[in-house]
C-alpha cells in the first residue's frame, strides 16, 4: 500500500456524468470526499445537490468546461469516476441510429485525467461499449497518460443489490495493475424483498377492457407458471425471450429510464396490478438512504436507470485503494 493511503488524508474525488449520483453515494460509503460533480441535465443536478450539499456541481457540456480553471477551484485530485453517456452503446437502443458524437464524450475523460492526473479512474457503463469502435483507442488514451487498465465485468446482484444489472467496469491506477473486485454478497436477494404487496399504493383489476392484449397475455403466462395464488412480476420492453414476466424470487430484471415493471396480485376480486413505483425501484437499485425529490415520477425514474448502483460501486472503490 502506498505511503500516501497509509496517511490520514481522505481520498478527493470528482463524478463525471454523475446524474443524480449513484456513484458519488458509492463513494461516499467507501470514505471517498466527492469534491465535484458534472452533469448536463439540470434536474439530476439539483438532486445531485440534494444529496451532496457539500459537493460542488457543475452544471453543462463537459466539452465546454475549463479543466485548468476547474483544477484550480477544486484542488488536487485522486480519483476520477466517469459514466459517460451509454444509451447509444445500450442494446435497449434497438435498432434506432446511434449517435457517435455521443459516444465520442467518454473522451472527456482523458481530458480531465491529463489535467488533474489523479491516481485512479473508475469508468463504468454498459457491457456493450467494448464494441464501440473507438473502444481500443479509448484505452490506449488511458495507458498513453500512465494507467494500468483492468476490464471487469459486474453483475449488481453479487454485491447485494436486488437486481440483475451486469455493468463493465474500466479499472485504471498508476501504481499497480488493478485487481479484480471479488463478489461481497453470497446468496442473492430477491425482487420480493423490494416489493410493497400490502401499502398503500392504488390497484387496478389486471383484466380490463382498456388492457392491452399483449400485457394480458404475458400476465397469463405468468399465471401458468406461478400459479393463481402467488404473485408475480410483468416485465415491459424486454428482449431476452423471458416471456414479458418474472417471479419475485429472484432478483429484478435491469431497470432502464423508462416505466417498466408491474407487480400482480391475486386478490378477492380477481388479480390486480400496479406499476413499480419510485421508492420500490430505488431499492432495487440499492440506493437506500438517498433523498428522490426532485422532478415528476418519469423523470425520477429515468434518473434511477440512469445510475450506478452504490453498492458495486464501494466495492470497486474499497478494492482499489486496497491494492
Amino acid at each position: 500500500m502506498s505511503k500516501a493511503l497509509k496517511s490520514s488524508t481522505k481520498i478527493r474525488a470528482i463524478d463525471l456524468f454523475a446524474g443524480m449520483g449513484g456513484s458519488s453515494w458509492g463513494a461516499l460509503q467507501a470514505g471517498i470526499e466527492v469534491v465535484a460533480a458534472f452533469d448536463l441535465w439540470e434536474l439530476a443536478g439539483l438532486s445531485h445537490k440534494t444529496n451532496f450539499p457539500n459537493t460542488r456541481f457543475y452544471h453543462g457540456r463537459l466539452e465546454e468546461v475549463n479543466v485548468g480553471k476547474i483544477a484550480k477551484e477544486i484542488g488536487k485530485i485522486d480519483l476520477i469516476l466517469a459514466s459517460p453517456e451509454c444509451t447509444n452503446h445500450s442494446p435497449a437502443k434497438g435498432n434506432k441510429p446511434r449517435c457517435e458524437e455521443s459516444k465520442d464524450t467518454a473522451f472527456q475523460v482523458i481530458r480531465f485525467a491529463n489535467k488533474l492526473k489523479p491516481r485512479w479512474i473508475v469508468i463504468e457503463n454498459v457491457v456493450n461499449m467494448r464494441r464501440w469502435s473507438r473502444y481500443e483507442e479509448f484505452k490506449n488514451e488511458l495507458e498513453s497518460l500512465g494507467y494500468n487498465l483492468s476490464e471487469q465485468i459486474l453483475n449488481s446482484a453479487d454485491f447485494g443489490v436486488p437486481q440483475s444489472r451486469r455493468r463493465l467496469f474500466l479499472l485504471c491506477d498508476r501504481e499497480n495493475m488493478p485487481e479484480p473486485t471479488p463478489i461481497t454478497s453470497g446468496k442473492k436477494k430477491n425482487a420480493r424483498s423490494i416489493v410493497d404487496l400490502n401499502g398503500a399504493y392504488r390497484w387496478t383489476p389486471l383484466k380490463t377492457e382498456r388492457r392491452a392484449a399483449a400485457t394480458l397475455a404475458r400476465a397469463e403466462r405468468g399465471i401458468q407458471v406461478v400459479g393463481e395464488n402467488k404473485p408475480f412480476l410483468l416485465v415491459y420492453y424486454g428482449s431476452d425471450q423471458a416471456g414479458g414476466w418474472q417471479t419475485l424470487s429472484r432478483p429484478l430484471r435491469t431497470i432502464t429510464t423508462i416505466d417498466r415493471f408491474a407487480l400482480v396480485k391475486p386478490s378477492k376480486l380477481g388479480h390486480v396490478m400496479r406499476m413499480l413505483q419510485v421508492p420500490e425501484l430505488q431499492l432495487a437499485m440499492g440506493m437506500d438512504g438517498m433523498s428522490f425529490e426532485h422532478g415528476t415520477r418519469r423523470e425520477r425514474i429515468k434518473m434511477i436507470g440512469n445510475a450506478v448502483c452504490p453498492p458495486v460501486m464501494k466495492a470497486v472503490i474499497e478494492h482499489l485503494k486496497s491494492t
